[in-house]
């Protein structure tokens, strides 16, 4: 009961804190749609989590970009654009178009019964890169765990066209010209605490187990082969 109702009082919180900055927002950027139901990828993520991570956060990140790149030259770019020339920009423009464009990838790789090993032109790149998908997700799993604080962990495509795994701060992606390692993101772990908090507390490893349950391989591979063609 008192786990419930502390449960309860964050959900409140948070919602009450993003509902200010999640209002119907004008500008180049929209909010991409959640492409399956709040309790569709149940019981991996919870419903709550799924509605406040999108209608809240997201929200908030579309509404705060605009309104940051209104008037300056960004708000012409797509956001790959954007992430590309990230550095002459202010902070809340890197914050807040990172926070869109990773976001966007990141509800896009989900489907309801899926997860299991990768399927397609992706699993020998996998296994040419890491021996195996199995060292590939323990891999992505540890730059997950070791991310300090809030942060993201990628599976790239390098500019050489292979597979490597990294690991950003806050909304940073290795898209962004400021990036310790560049690439071209092919699937993304978030690691802030409102991605998992409500049903795994401060369980990330549960969270990143839940992951892996839910990865939707056929998208994953679409957006690997659409890098390579680059």
């Amino acid at each position: 009961m008192r786990n419930s109702l502390f449960l309860s009082a964050i959900l409140l919180a948070l919602s009450i804190s993003f509902t200010a900055n999640a209002q119907e927002s004008t500008g180049p950027f929209t909010l991409e749609p959640l492409p399956y139901a709040y309790n569709a990828l149940e019981p991996y993520f919870d419903a709550q989590t799924m509605e406040l991570h999108h209608d809240k956060h997201l929200a908030a990140y579309v509404t705060n970009l605009n309104a940051a790149v209104k008037g300056t030259t960004a708000d012409t770019m797509s956001l790959e654009e954007l992430m590309a020339n990230i550095s002459k920009y202010e902070i809340k423009v890197r914050n807040n178009g990172g926070g869109v464009y990773n976001h966007n990838l990141y509800f896009s790789q989900f489907a309801p019964n899926r997860g299991g090993a990768p399927i397609g032109t992706i699993t020998p790149a996998i296994n040419a890169a890491f021996g195996n998908y199995e060292n590939m997700r323990k891999e992505m799993n540890a730059a997950a765990m070791g991310r300090f604080g809030s942060g993201w962990a990628w599976l790239i495509l390098t500019p050489e066209k292979k597979l490597a795994i990294c690991s950003t701060p806050n909304q940073d992606n290795p898209l962004m010209d400021v990036a310790d390692v560049k690439g071209t993101p092919i699937l993304a772990i978030d690691v802030w605490e409102h991605a998992y908090y409500l049903k795994y507390q401060n369980r990330r490893a549960e969270y990143l187990d839940a992951f892996w349950k839910l990865v939707n391989w056929q998208e994953v591979g679409k957006r690997y082969d659409a890098a390579m063609r680059k």
